[in-house]
């Protein structure tokens, strides 16, 4: 079968190489890695190393002029690059795996999608737990009407030191993408952004980490009407009680409850039970497996680099079948969207449509 020709991008000390979206393609049978780029002399030295290469660069654009890779993993964490590094890696013909989020601004992420449509790519983003074996049999579970009418999603943030905008642009993509995966897009958003206890007002806006541009609030609620549920909320705050311990998504239908947590193999329970209460009906939840509800786990591989492996295998078929990945560039700027609709409903103080018609940050 076909091997790829594979680069990798990363930038140490800036994201340095993502969630290990360099080392996926190691021994991989349909992968060839013909170089890797990064900034920092000794980052790329100990890169090229790890990944067996010795074409190794520090420029990006010459990597790819030079080792012409059919598939780049766009890997460093931080946001700054993201649009530039996926545009060059589009004009010369290759399709993507990228780090997540997506990029800082709507815009940025219209130019992403505009390239690669323009130079026929395909671009996989690292949204994990969308490629779950888990997940696939909620998804399933909800179109068979195990859980009934869908009436809420529930997510939350890490809610670590980190919580509120920071939280919600680092692993709040993952809970919009996953809740876009289970219950359609999102038609309109209304939120909230407190810092200090008080309404966020422009003055509290800050730069975020990892090259994420403006970020506000230590606190943030909102609220989504969904295409195919009723609503759905996502809630982060800075706590000293058990952060992280609430990082999941609950899907609340008029049959019962799921909740899922992140991951290729995260955590997955339901309850049949249509109030939600265990106590009240004396139902006791059932895990979801891969093999399906109250199910043995046959499936040996966990952690992130499971999740990687599932998306690197689907983006290859996706090239091979003319088809969008199962996590695409389009569901990674609709995640990106539902951040921004965040702000831009708490600048207005009123509900905004979606799509948004301001493509630019609103926090400026």
């Amino acid at each position: 079968m076909k091997k790829y020709r594979v680069a990798v991008i990363g930038r140490t000390g800036k994201g340095n190489y993502g969630h290990g979206l360099d080392t996926v393609w190691m021994n991989h049978p349909r992968a060839e890695i013909v170089g890797v780029a990064d900034e920092d002399e000794k980052g790329r030295l100990a890169a090229g190393k790890r990944l067996k290469t010795d074409q190794i660069f520090a420029d990006f654009k010459e990597m790819l002029a030079k080792t012409k890779p059919e598939i780049v993993s766009v890997a460093d964490r931080f946001l700054d690059m993201h649009r530039d590094m996926v545009l060059a890696c589009a004009e010369h013909g290759a399709s993507i795996f990228l780090e997540k989020p997506i990029s800082r601004t709507l815009q940025e992420a219209d130019e992403m999608v505009a390239a690669c449509e323009k130079h026929h790519v395909k671009c996989a983003i690292a949204h994990q737990t969308r490629y779950s074996p888990r997940v696939a049999i909620v998804k399933k579970m909800i179109q068979d009407g195990l859980l009934g009418d869908l009436l809420e999603l529930r997510g939350r943030g890490k809610e670590d030191p980190r919580g509120g905008g920071q939280d919600m642009m680092v692993l709040g993509t993952h809970t919009f993408d996953l809740m876009r995966f289970l219950a359609g897009d999102a038609q309109w958003c209304m939120a909230r952004i407190f810092q200090g206890g008080k309404l966020a007002v422009s003055g509290d806006v800050r730069m975020g980490g990892e090259g994420m541009g403006p970020i506000q609030g230590d606190r943030i609620a909102a609220t989504y009407g969904m295409a195919n549920a009723h609503s759905a909320t996502f809630g982060t705050y800075v706590t000293k009680d058990f952060p992280g311990k609430r990082y999941s998504l609950h899907v609340y239908g008029s049959k019962g409850v799921v909740q899922l947590n992140f991951g290729a193999h995260g955590g997955t329970w339901f309850l049949p039970d249509p109030s939600w209460m265990p106590g009240q009906s004396k139902t006791a939840w059932q895990e979801i497996t891969s093999a399906g509800i109250g199910k043995p786990e046959t499936l040996k591989e966990t952690g992130v680099e499971t999740g990687n492996h599932y998306i690197v295998d689907d983006l290859i078929e996706s090239i091979e079948k003319d088809r969008q990945p199962l996590g695409n560039i389009y569901d990674g700027r609709a995640a990106l969207e539902m951040i921004m609709a965040v702000y831009e409903s708490h600048k207005l103080q009123k509900p905004v449509e979606l799509p948004m018609k301001n493509r630019r940050h609103p926090l400026g």
